[in-house]
């Protein structure tokens, strides 16, 4: 048991998707796991173990932004020995050819957060995915035919700006969208000598201006999950 989390030591799994909406988890864990055990309702985040096509697996909310994230994963590692960590969110699109459910495997996340610049005392450090796992969910994702980019991300620590023109310089940049929580958690992966990636769903276009609904968001994007899945069978 940990701070945040209310499990037993044996209830999680070496693997965990994580996702800043718990309801998702919930969601998702029905849809996916079979045998499924709730370990986690405290503070709302809900976590599940269960078993996908033979393989155990747990999936946990950590609420939205990387203060929030840090702590579930610093948890997850240190408490319960998790040595796989894979995100499966929703993402802002900021280069104006990606279409809603298109797919974002994170190779890195850029951030306007000062959670590393604290640790690394003023220098950067640039928080990457585990290339292992990378590759494997690139590959599933051809084999499905689903419409993916590899790219790079930004995590920021402010979901509304005040400058409306605040993306140009990352779009200028390769930068392929935006959400809250990966460059932490590809920065404790590092840190804590484990794996994790980010798997992203599209839910709105910053440039183009389209965007999902709410129940959407929370439930129709199964592909990302499907890919974390089969990654973790790998």
């Amino acid at each position: 048991m940990s701070f945040h989390i209310n499990a037993k030591t044996n209830e999680i799994a070496e693997t965990v998707l994580i996702s800043g909406d718990p309801l998702r988890m919930k969601y998702m864990a029905n849809v996916f796991l079979e045998e499924v055990l709730c370990f986690n309702e405290t503070r709302g985040m809900f976590g599940y173990t269960g078993f996908h096509k033979g393989k155990r697996v747990s999936m946990l909310g950590t609420g939205m932004g990387i203060s929030s994230t840090a702590i579930y994963v610093h948890e997850l590692v240190k408490n319960y020995n998790v040595k796989n960590v894979i995100r499966v969110g929703t993402l802002g699109a900021i280069q104006s050819d990606l279409a809603i459910g298109d797919l974002v495997l994170a190779q890195s996340a850029s951030s306007d957060s000062n959670v590393n610049r604290l640790f690394f005392e003023g220098l950067d450090f640039a928080p990457t995915a585990n290339f292992e796992l990378l590759q494997s969910a690139f590959k599933i994702t051809q084999e499905n035919k689903f419409n993916t980019i590899v790219g790079s991300i930004f995590s920021t620590d402010t979901f509304y700006g005040v400058d409306e023109n605040r993306w140009e310089k990352w779009t200028a940049h390769g930068i392929v969208g935006v959400e809250m929580e990966t460059s932490v958690l590809y920065t404790l992966a590092a840190r804590f000598g484990i794996k994790a990636l980010a798997i992203l769903s599209v839910s709105d276009n910053i440039i183009t201006g389209t965007s999902a609904l709410p129940d959407v968001r929370e439930k129709a994007f199964t592909n990302m999950f499907k890919v974390a899945l089969e990654t973790v069978e790998g």
